[in-house]
């Protein structure tokens, strides 16, 4: 109910929407468990050390752990807070890797925050898998995570990729990158070229931090 539209507006009840909850709740318990299987107890994170792709998984970690205090505490949205966790759980299954000691160590932080940060909505399965990742102390009575804005300064960004307002392609960019830079990189990518072939482009549109809009005459 609180993922199906906010406080403040009128719920249409849905089987199908119970159903994806649901689901959801099932992947988040499947993936702790599949992570304890593992028999190993993560150490510390060496920040120094880690790849891109591990920098990646942590820094949506601390920014899922921000944006949903926010949503939570300021904006009061619940369905957008628990969306966001449903993104941070995906992007566990994409670049989570637990075949290093700190591919394991950030798989932990991260699916230990999706669950500190789910416990206001289901406080019930959040108590049990804390316990199973070892805590003693109650969920209920554990601080609330608190983000590393370090770890949210990312090296390089995601843009997505229109062409005449549609969705063509991704691409990805330094954080500081010129526009120049990011009307180049959109134009050069595979996807939107075919989408462009020969056409004359009128203006394209940059948002920074976020997309590029090739308009095409």
């Amino acid at each position: 109910m609180m993922f199906a539209a906010p406080p403040e507006q009128t719920l249409e009840w849905s089987d199908e929407g119970v159903a994806g909850a649901s689901r959801f709740l099932k992947r988040l318990w499947k993936a702790v468990h599949a992570h304890l299987a593992e028999g190993k107890v993560p150490g510390g994170i060496d920040v120094a050390a880690l790849d891109d792709e591990q920098r990646a998984l942590r820094c949506k970690t601390h920014e899922t752990i921000a944006k949903v205090s926010d949503d939570y505490g300021r904006r009061q949205t619940f369905n957008t807070a628990i969306a966001a966790v449903m993104e941070l759980l995906n992007e566990i299954g994409r670049r989570g890797d637990r075949s290093s000691p700190a591919g394991l160590a950030l798989e932990r932080e991260a699916l230990e925050a999706a669950v500190l940060l789910l416990a206001p909505v289901v406080p019930h399965a959040a108590h049990a898998l804390w316990r199973a990742l070892g805590h003693d102390t109650p969920v209920i009575d554990t601080p609330w995570p608190v983000a590393d804005a370090r770890a949210m300064q990312r090296s390089h960004i995601e843009l997505v990729v229109q062409v005449n307002g549609k969705l063509r392609g991704r691409v990805s960019a330094p954080a500081d990158a010129a526009r120049e830079e990011l009307e180049r990189s959109a134009l050069a990518d595979e996807h939107v070229q075919r989408f462009v072939d020969g056409k004359p482009v009128r203006k394209i549109i940059v948002v920074p931090g976020k997309l590029v809009n090739v308009v095409l005459g």
